[in-house]
């Protein structure tokens, strides 16, 4: 693993997904001043790209060149990605509950599963089977459809859900092929700054400035930006670039279990037991597809 040992990068990205399992705790004070989901989205991308870009100016300046070809790569996981998937993940929060939110993005590993036997013709293998199968009872156990039959979440909330899987899943696709060339904060630089741009020509955000005169809302911009936004990708940036995406994806499970424990101490969230096994059930269904991919048993 290079200069690192394989203890410090596995501390890396555990730490930064991590980090990202803490969100709801600064998104919910900006649900509360009046902010829309699209409206969080261009908040934590403007205050990321600000925070990245002067500590990129003042201490790896030389970090700041970049190919121009690669900047579509920037561009896919700025827009495509980020943009949208945090989109999806904020508006199921703001309908029903960081718990639910959380599990649904962790559909993103099955995703990358069937584009991969759809554009690559992987093999859709034993382990592969099984993983869709628990993601699918899983889901179904924490929207209430499973054990009693109860809809208990709208179709429109689960649809959206799992939209944001599918955009998350794109993440590693569009920043993998640059990893090599550029360090973490290079990456995450150029990709906020291409969701930034985005999300100021489709967002009211220039419209809301009032709402920054309070100071819980600034606390609220800067830790989502610093917290959950710079340090998690970062972190977890820096860990893939030592890591197989397969082993990094398998270490980020980390976050839905930290999202689902803050929402039950500091939101008021409750989990019901069969909610519970739901939750484990998608989060097994992620180690299987990341731990399967050196499985040759196909299904015929």
């Amino acid at each position: 693993m290079g200069k690192l040992s394989s203890f410090k990068v596995y501390i890396m990205t555990i730490a930064g997904a991590a980090c990202w399992g803490l969100i709801g705790l600064f998104i919910a004070p900006l649900y509360e001043r009046g902010f829309t989901a699209w409206d969080v989205v261009a908040v934590r991308a403007i205050f990321t790209f600000t925070i990245l870009i002067i500590i990129m100016a003042v201490f790896y300046r030389a970090q700041l060149r970049t190919r121009l070809k690669d900047h579509i790569f920037f561009a896919g996981a700025g827009i495509i990605s980020i943009a949208f998937f945090n989109f999806f993940y904020f508006e199921v929060f703001s309908q029903s509950s960081i718990s639910l939110a959380v599990t649904l993005l962790y559909t993103g590993p099955l995703f990358v599963t069937i584009l991969s036997r759809l554009f690559f013709k992987e093999p859709l293998t034993i382990r592969k089977g099984w993983a869709l199968a628990l993601a699918i009872a899983g889901c179904a156990f924490v929207v209430g459809l499973l054990p009693l039959g109860q809809e208990g979440i709208p179709m429109k909330t689960l649809l959206i859900g799992i939209l944001s899987g599918f955009c998350y899943a794109l993440y590693s696709i569009f920043s993998k092929p640059v990893t090599k060339r550029y360090s973490a904060l290079t990456i995450t630089t150029y990709t906020f700054l291409y969701t930034s741009i985005f999300m100021l020509l489709t967002s009211e955000i220039i419209r809301k400035t009032d709402q920054f005169q309070y100071v819980d809302v600034w606390i609220a911009a800067v830790l989502l930006a610093l917290v959950s936004t710079v340090a998690a990708f970062v972190l977890y940036t820096s860990g893939l670039k030592y890591l197989e995406a397969s082993k990094a994806s398998i270490l980020a499970t980390i976050e839905p279990i930290v999202a689902v424990v803050t929402g039950v101490l500091f939101l008021g969230e409750h989990l019901l037991a069969w909610q519970v096994l739901g939750i484990a059930l998608v989060l097994y269904s992620a180690i299987l597809v990341a731990g399967g991919r050196s499985e040759n048993k196909p299904i015929r």
